[in-house]
């Protein structure tokens, strides 16, 4: 089975299309976050996403915990999926789906005990996708994602069983262990950020490396 590819945190057209020509499913634009790699200004992020030729997905990152600040960040930039990088805790995923019935939704859970499994059962019925990452929304400052660290993926796995909807799979992944993970949790995706990345900036060769060891799992 294909194993969907997410290159996260591209920062400008040409890793894009760097991406892009490697044969990435999806690339992810980070906004305003509290910690982390790869936040860009709006105005990028909508001029990348733009760019984006279909059916590859354009993944906005947004920190915002409220639906209307979703909704607002979504229509700035014009991406075609939203990946909602911490909890929503003012308004309904309903209530961004009726205002942008057109952008799927990505809830991130950042794996940390086996609470994620309830979690991911709850939100199943609301988002499109989960996505597992290795953050700590709960640290004094918050980590979204880019940790560049492996979760536990025998509670991601559980989390996988137990959903009938996609599942990413994200946090410390490169071109030595994907391999591993994807045989291990079974993921409908992976995410990578830093892992093809050198000194902050898309490595072509680790990149390459990357989708190699994901395609050789199909």
């Amino acid at each position: 089975m294909k194993t969907r590819i997410k290159i996260c945190c591209i920062s400008s057209l040409e890793e894009a299309q760097i991406a892009i020509h490697a044969g990435a499913d999806a690339l992810g634009l980070v906004g305003r976050m509290p910690s982390g790699p790869g936040p860009i200004e709006d105005a990028l992020i909508e001029k990348i996403a733009r760019k984006i030729p279909p059916p590859i997905a354009s993944f906005l990152l947004t920190s915002e915990q409220s639906a209307k600040g979703i909704i607002e960040h979504i229509k700035r930039v014009h991406t075609n999926t939203v990946q909602i990088v911490d909890e929503l805790n003012e308004g309904t995923y309903q209530q961004i789906r009726e205002a942008l019935p057109a952008v799927r939704l990505v809830q991130v859970i950042h794996v940390q005990d086996d609470n994620c499994i309830q979690q991911a059962i709850a939100l199943e019925p609301t988002v499109d996708a989960l996505l597992l990452d290795s953050g700590n929304p709960k640290a004094s400052i918050k980590t979204l994602g880019g940790t560049g660290n492996v979760h536990n993926w025998q509670i991601s796995k559980k989390i996988i069983r137990s959903v009938n909807i996609p599942v990413f799979l994200a946090g410390g992944l490169h071109a030595g262990n994907v391999k591993e993970a994807i045989a291990e949790v079974k993921p409908f995706g992976v995410d990578v950020c830093s892992g093809v990345r050198t000194d902050g900036q898309l490595d072509p060769n680790k990149l390459k490396d990357f989708m190699r060891a994901v395609k050789t799992c199909e």
